[in-house]
């Protein structure tokens, strides 16, 4: 069956080829698509004769008398996988567009093989998407889950490891099918916005980490866009939502400068990771509240810290005088009680301005 809004598209573009009038008919012979808006909905009689003897149709003068809705042209029979799924008209002298008349079918052909393709292609990616789906949240796996696999030819046996990729831009999803996926088994979804979700069968990391590698200068090639990319470990196939979650908390701890990230590498980020919400904003709250306001001090304190504490880089990447800067972490110890150079105080004031720079700030 053909779609209205395809065979409309067909038509548009066979009608910047040609100047005679087009029309394309579904199974019940009804025009779906014309040049002539007016014709559409209407029975094309000629339409149905032609997909009855599965061969092309002239329709002559006489014709437009005997058959309703036809017009003098060509009529083609359009297949797909060797089934007639519509009729291609052509309005006109039989003999004049009659040399068209197999390009225009060829090209109609394609057009609709292309389209086929790719809506095969998506409900495949939606499938396989709801599928890793259940598979991370059943925790038993029966029979029905098992044949989804089979027929999706996942093998659900192997020890897998989950990775998370993710980039700024709306044209990533469609480069997943770019993906040089090097294991048959390996599975790729997409996963939220502008993110795939990247299921790999288990291998030794240095080759997990050059094929991402591979990926990443690609797609960065290709959009022109920063990637990230978030690892977790290797895991047994039924344990999968735990490699997601350490692929998740990877991809948050990768910044600019280390853009691929393997949890079994993260030290204080898993802590981080497991603190609730409320728990990190009342720490913001019982030590670097009363500077929340004081914008010149929040930006010193994170140049101390971004400088590991050496003084005299801190006051140059400022651009003050380390008179300043002394004056300026006396007054965070007045109003803070805390101390940046004291071991405790440091920690403290380090974890607060890491909590409010990943939660809103309150006041």
């Amino acid at each position: 069956m053909i779609q209205k809004a395809l065979a409309q598209k067909i038509v548009t573009e066979v009608r910047k080829l040609i100047d005679e009038d087009i029309v394309i008919m579904n199974m019940e012979g009804t025009i779906i698509a014309s040049s002539d808006p007016s014709r559409i909905d209407h029975l094309h009689e000629g339409s149905l004769l032609t997909m009855q003897k599965k061969q092309t149709l002239m329709m002559t003068k006489l014709d437009e008398k005997k058959l309703k809705g036809v017009k003098a042209g060509i009529n083609l029979p359009i297949f797909l996988h060797q089934h007639i799924i519509g009729v291609i008209g052509i309005t006109g002298d039989p003999k004049k567009v009659a040399p068209y008349g197999e390009l225009l079918k060829k090209m109609t052909e394609l057009m609709i093989k292309e389209s086929y393709y790719i809506e095969e292609k998506e409900r495949r990616a939606r499938n396989l998407e709801s599928f890793v789906f259940d598979w991370l949240e059943l925790r038993e796996w029966d029979d029905s889950f098992i044949h989804r696999a089979e027929l999706l030819g996942i093998d659900t046996n192997v020890p897998r490891q989950a990775a998370l990729l993710a980039g700024q831009t709306d044209g990533l999803h469609p480069l997943i099918h770019r993906f040089d996926l090097q294991h048959s088994s390996d599975v790729i979804v997409r996963w939220g916005h502008h993110r795939f979700l990247l299921l790999l069968t288990a291998t030794d990391k240095g080759n997990i980490e050059h094929r991402i590698i591979e990926w990443k200068e690609k797609i960065e090639n290709l959009l022109h866009t920063p990637v990230r990319i978030g690892v977790g470990s290797i895991v047994a196939p039924t344990h999968l939502k735990q490699s997601l979650r350490q692929a998740t908390r990877a991809l948050k701890a990768a910044q600019s400068e280390t853009d691929i990230v393997f949890d079994e590498e993260l030290t204080l980020e898993m802590i981080i990771d497991d603190l609730r919400k409320e728990t990190k904003q009342e720490l913001i709250k019982r030590t670097i509240k009363p500077i929340l306001q004081e914008k010149e001090l929040l930006e010193t304190l994170s140049a101390f810290f971004a400088h590991n504490q050496s003084l005299k880089e801190t006051a140059k990447s400022l651009h003050i005088h380390i008179n300043t800067l002394h004056y300026r972490l006396k007054k965070i110890n007045e109003l803070t009680a805390l101390h940046p150079r004291q071991t405790k105080s440091l920690v403290i004031l380090y974890l607060s301005l890491l909590f409010l720079d990943k939660e809103p700030k309150e006041s």
